[in-house]
């Protein structure tokens, strides 16, 4: 059950925040399954947004992102599960709303891709990195230390 364990980030992004989406999005991963292990609301700087898509410094639309992105609050969070990266992938729709089916979040909630509404990591490896950027080790606010608080979840 080792595979139960693995963690993805995902964060509901400014205009997502706004609509008041926020619950709806939490819910459907829920609903799913998974296990909310880490969570806030923060409005970000710049300075975190330009490390966070540091590998997307060289396109030109990086500036115009990071400005969108520090313009309101998002909500940052960890979900841990079985497959959590590749089925939040999934249930996030494709990055350009227009080209996401129905029933998934981007294909419900939104119509332009300049206003996804989330992010969410696309490999095991990005989700480490994301999930230590924005809730570093130092640091533990919002993260949930699940051992000491309940012996069993429903799928261990």
């Amino acid at each position: 059950m080792a595979d139960n364990k693995e963690r993805t980030f995902i964060m509901i992004k400014p205009d997502g925040v706004q609509r008041g989406l926020v619950g709806k999005i939490i819910q459907r991963f829920e609903e799913k399954g998974f296990k909310l292990v880490a969570m806030k609301m923060v409005w970000p700087t710049e300075e975190l947004l330009k490390k966070h898509y540091a590998d997307l410094a060289a396109r030109p639309f990086f500036p115009g992102l990071v400005k969108y992105m520090s313009s309101g609050p998002v909500v940052p969070m960890v979900w841990e599960g079985l497959d959590s990266v590749k089925t939040g992938r999934k249930m996030l729709g494709e990055t350009n709303p227009k080209d996401s089916a129905p029933g998934t979040i981007r294909g419900d909630f939104c119509i332009q891709v300049g206003r996804n509404i989330i992010h969410g990591s696309d490999s095991v490896e990005s989700a480490k990195h994301e999930i230590g950027l924005w809730f570093p080790e130092d640091k533990k606010e919002g993260v949930i230390d699940w051992a000491s608080w309940a012996e069993k979840w429903i799928y261990e």
